[in-house]
């Protein structure tokens, strides 16, 4: 099975959540008095590492597939 295109896709929607995410973290910021709530603050990490993962496995993907031959274009 041919795993990029789902994994650019998943790519794309985890960089909306990490997007909307750090807009949601300013936002509280911005309105709410004092320190937010720990989940506020680390909500943009789940995503943001799941877009490293994806990321690597597509900034590797020209370099991988030099390795397996002409034949897989």
């Amino acid at each position: 099975m041919n795993w990029t295109n789902p994994m650019r896709q998943g790519h794309r929607w985890l960089s909306i959540v990490f997007t909307a995410t750090v807009v949601l973290n300013f936002a509280v910021r911005a309105i709410a008095p004092g320190e937010p709530s720990p989940w506020i603050t680390y909500a943009p990490l789940p995503p943001l590492f799941l877009q490293l993962l994806s990321g690597l496995y597509l900034f590797a993907l020209p370099y991988l597939g030099k390795r397996r031959g002409p034949s897989h274009a």
